[in-house]
């Protein structure tokens, strides 16, 4: 087992046992922990990561690697029927919302998900997850100092090391300003944490694709990497339902539409 098992082995029977009061880009193109900015590395070169992250239908907890692509039929209308369940609403103001809101970036103590306080921040647990070739910094089994990324969002394989840190950003799939302005403004401070620190709501993926994305919603932000986009929209509604927060009927059609609705 590698070291990001052993983290999720000691997390998950706490997330298992855990009461759901289940329940981002959060508009600035910064993840919070330095890895801010644009622009893929020298060493980006082609790839299909579609092809080797996890289906998000196979993920519900968000503590597989990746973001898989939905091909088959069968698939494709089990993404819409899981779509169709996500409430609509009108969005919000934006009055009052900042970041911290949700807790300090990547506390490793938000309790109620996934690998929460095992001893590793939320961005270091995400970039082991969908990392490939994992190096460490001496003397830790957290901070990962290089990496080989598959990202979902662009279709390239990014060869990343911490030098290079805006290269890669951790997205929140539904942004914690989009969240704010659909209902988490009214939420306590726990269920907001777990919102910014959920495995299941971030994905590792290519800077300058996460600093586009802002705080759109799907129908005026998707991955450019069109393979991925029902994967995207279904992994958006797995987080709008376990957290219980609308969407714009506009983006509700972009998603369905993505799966062929």
């Amino acid at each position: 087992m590698d070291r990001l098992g052993v983290r999720i082995s000691r997390a998950l029977p706490a997330a298992l046992v855990a009461v759901a009061v289940l329940t981002g880009c959060d508009g600035t193109g910064l993840d919070g922990d330095g890895l801010g900015g644009s622009g893929l590395p020298d060493s980006s070169k082609p790839g299909d990561p579609a092809t080797t992250g996890t289906s998000p239908l196979a993920n519900p907890d968000g503590t597989k690697p990746g973001l898989g692509a939905l091909t088959s039929e069968q698939d494709r209308a089990a993404a819409r029927r899981l779509i169709e369940k996500v409430a609509t609403k009108g969005r919000g103001p934006k009055t009052g919302y900042a970041r911290d809101r949700f807790g300090y970036a990547w506390m490793d103590s938000a309790d109620g998900v996934p690998l929460a306080r095992n001893g590793c921040d939320t961005r270091n647990d995400l970039l082991a997850r969908d990392g490939r070739g994992l190096r460490y910094r001496s003397g830790s089994d957290c901070v990962v100092i290089a990496m080989t990324l598959n990202d979902p969002y662009t279709g390239t394989v990014i060869d990343w090391k911490k030098q290079q840190a805006s290269a890669v950003q951790i997205d929140h799939v539904v942004p914690l300003s989009y969240g704010w302005q659909m209902g988490a403004a009214r939420w306590g401070k726990a269920k907001r944490q777990q919102l910014a620190n959920d495995p299941l709501n971030l994905l590792p993926v290519e800077g300058s694709a996460n600093s586009s994305k802002s705080d759109s919603g799907p129908a005026s932000w998707l991955p450019p990497n069109k393979r991925i986009r029902c994967s995207y929209a279904v992994r958006l509604s797995q987080v709008a339902l376990k957290y219980d927060l609308p969407v714009t009927a506009a983006d509700k059609r972009a998603m369905l539409t993505q799966c062929g609705g």
